[in-house]
């Protein structure tokens, strides 16, 4: 990848430097991103993390500065086929302990479904990671149709996750605003365009999960829902049946808020997240937030061990009742860093 891509000028474009010990730097161009450590990439420290925190399974994914919509059809194709090839390569490593989500070289369509049904059907990973927009456009683009079509007919699953750390988004730049609000609103703008601009409609079998909770759609969505009915004449059912489709993962800060999200997209749609390896404490402390939420009522326990323990694997292409029965914890781990 190194070599296919020195030719690439551009400050957008990301390298891992390591640092000789025990972490290194992802630059942008020559501009540092962020400093991180070689859990990152080093498999055997990941595992041994894993079973220092009590994790059982784990489905890794790109951090998503590697997803370069702004790159040429040529770099965007090797930069995603030599991502998925290091992704199969770390999920082969692991000894079933890892799955993983790939990338694909959108918004290039016919080069995205090439590499979808390849990091899929050949590599074995479980599905690919996209942005909560594609160079610009929202995901009920029609451009995007052929590709969620392919995604349903491969049964590939698809992780949403905001792609500019919520950067342009909402008025205000910089931080807290990006994150705290920035990359919310980007997610929860996903998550409209999917259900109420007909992605979900057309493609019933599509299996979409969101980042951070979906964002601030849980919360928008009785307001939406309204407005849907009241300006489009849509039945607020069926809106529900839609959005009780997708998958979220449990990464919001706040065990409270894990009652909205099983009551807006079910027990058996919200998954364990962290932003592991980038934010110390979540992955051993993933159990006590969830017991957070038991002794707040916003869980019972079996909501609370499904989140923790089956719906990670589910998602990933598994079977919840395997993943229960066993006492597997489970979990879908960001790795956006934010």
């Amino acid at each position: 990848m190194a070599d296919a891509l020195r030719a690439v000028d551009d400050p957008r474009w990301p390298a891992l430097v390591p640092d000789g010990g025990d972490g290194g730097t992802i630059m942008l161009g020559h501009r540092p991103f962020r400093s991180v450590r070689s859990v990152l990439w080093d498999v055997d420290l990941r595992l041994a993390e894993l079973d220092a925190a009590g994790i059982g399974y784990q489905l890794i994914s790109p951090v998503p500065v590697m997803l370069a919509y702004w790159a040429n059809e040529r770099t965007g194709a090797v930069c995603a086929r030599a991502t998925n090839n290091s992704i199969a390569a770390a999920v082969a490593r692991s000894h079933g302990r890892l799955a993983g989500l790939g990338t694909v070289p959108l918004p290039h369509i016919d080069l995205a479904i090439e590499e979808l049904h390849r990091a899929v059907e050949d590599l074995g990973l479980a599905g690919v990671e996209i942005g909560a927009r594609i160079a610009g456009e929202d995901l009920d683009s029609p451009r995007l149709r052929p590709f969620f079509e392919a995604a349903e007919a491969v049964g590939a699953a698809l992780f949403v996750h905001p792609t500019d750390g919520g950067g342009g988004v909402i008025r205000r730049e910089g931080q807290p605003y990006d994150f705290g609000l920035g990359m919310t609103t980007d997610t929860a703008v996903a998550a409209t365009a999917l259900v109420f601009g007909g992605v979900l409609e057309r493609f019933p079998l599509l299996r979409v999960a969101l980042a951070h909770g979906c964002g601030s759609f849980p919360w928008a969505y009785p307001r939406l829902s309204l407005g849907s009915s009241i300006w489009h004449g849509t039945d607020p059912a069926r809106l529900d049946e839609l959005v009780q489709s997708l998958w979220v993962d449990s990464l919001v800060f706040d065990p409270e808020h894990l009652r909205l999200l099983v009551r807006r997209f079910g027990a058996d749609h919200v998954m364990l997240g962290t932003d592991y390896p980038f934010v110390a404490g979540q992955l051993e402390g993933a159990w006590d937030f969830l017991a957070s939420a038991q002794s707040l009522g916003a869980l019972d326990a079996d909501e609370a061990w499904r989140i923790y323990a089956a719906n990670g694997l589910a998602f990933a292409g598994g079977t919840s009742s395997a993943a229960g029965a066993a006492r597997v914890p489970s979990g879908l781990f960001d790795q956006g860093g934010g």
